[in-house]
């Protein structure tokens, strides 16, 4: 697609604050591993770099725990040939790996200023753009948590505060205490259990929503389909990618294969575009390690569904079809589904 002919990227405003981002934004976590080996330094950065050049991404996700560590590093390095001010920089604290492989969450005030000074460090930068916490920590008051991160804002470390897999109960108190820009969940075509109560609670609140994993950690590309799963992937562990659910997956992949073929795209665009077309509000962050698919990502903008076009699709791919549980099974305890706090000592 040469620079002429490309579409450009629409902005659009993520809660009451005044973030202002590019509509498809930049998950940056499989530059350094995860569902993959990680990539050489000058691959990745070469990749961030034709994002923002190339196609407008100026909104770019990370977080301390990718790697650990390395992720953050290779975007701060990127960050040196690119124009800092127009990036809007998102990274993530809380989540810490036990030492028997299991995954911990802090949100203690000295834990969230510990992380936020390491991570401007491993970014080479003044501030952050969107500070998310990660994970909720179920046995710190989210007031607490809130507090600190209030702190940072005022001192010019951190620009806007985002949560990440929070309760409806925690995003609302949370946001008592500072205006939150947003809330990063999984959402996509097989991932829908927000819908109920935490998209009208974003709404009533003024607050933007980020959906990672939009492609079904990349089920709607292929993976696991038509693209046989690589060893030193994750998803390998991931209970819709295992046996029998994934045989019983596959029919989900083959209605939107069909319906791709219908709106002329394919079943990747089709599966971004229904979540583009979730509203004004709402910034997917795939990410990819190949320019061919970030490409086809950013046509996703391109396919045009009507409200009667998006039900028939929500229809045809019924969430409740779906076979496994959307998380790893020693992470579940983590989903926003348990994420409450309790309430702090004073009140």
């Amino acid at each position: 697609m040469d620079k002429k002919n490309q579409l450009q990227m629409p902005r659009v405003k993520l809660g009451t604050q005044g973030l202002e981002v590019s509509k498809l934004g930049f998950g940056c976590m499989t530059l350094s591993g995860g569902y993959n080996s990680p990539l050489p330094e000058e691959e990745g950065i070469a990749i961030l770099k034709y994002v923002f050049n190339h196609h407008e991404i100026t909104f770019f996700d990370t977080a301390d725990v990718y790697g650990p560590h390395t992720n953050e590093i290779l975007i701060g390095k990127a960050l040196k040939e690119l124009p800092r001010e127009k990036i809007q920089l998102a990274t993530k604290f809380g989540c810490v790996f036990g030492s028997e492989g299991g995954m911990e969450v802090n949100g203690k005030p000295e834990y969230v200023r510990e992380c936020c000074e390491a991570s401007l460090k491993r970014l080479q930068v003044d501030y952050i753009d969107l500070y998310y916490q990660h994970r909720i920590d179920q046995t710190v008051p989210i007031e607490e948590t809130m507090g600190e991160l209030k702190k940072l804002v005022q001192e010019g470390k951190v620009k806007y505060i985002g949560l990440s897999e929070a309760s409806p109960d925690t995003i609302r108190r949370a946001h008592a205490v500072h205006p939150i820009s947003a809330v990063q969940m999984e959402w996509s075509l097989w991932t829908r259990d927000l819908e109920e109560e935490i998209v009208p609670l974003c709404r009533e609140l003024g607050i933007g929503i980020v959906p990672y994993s939009p492609l079904g950690r990349g089920f709607f590309g292929g993976k696991g389909v038509v693209e046989s799963l690589s060893e030193n992937t994750h998803l390998v562990s991931h209970p819709r990618f295992m046996g029998e659910n994934l045989e019983k997956n596959k029919a989900l992949y083959v209605i939107v294969e069909n319906l791709a073929k219908k709106h002329k795209c394919s079943p990747a665009q089709l599966a971004l575009a229904w979540v583009l077309h979730q509203g004004d509000d709402v910034v997917p962050i795939p990410g990819t390690t190949k320019i061919k698919n970030l490409d086809s990502n950013v046509g996703a903008l391109e396919v045009k569904l009507t409200e009667e076009e998006l039900r028939e699709i929500s229809d045809m791919v019924s969430a409740e079809e779906v076979a496994g549980s959307r998380v790893y099974g020693s992470f579940e305890s983590l989903s926003w589904k348990y994420a409450n706090t309790p309430l702090p000592a004073s009140a």
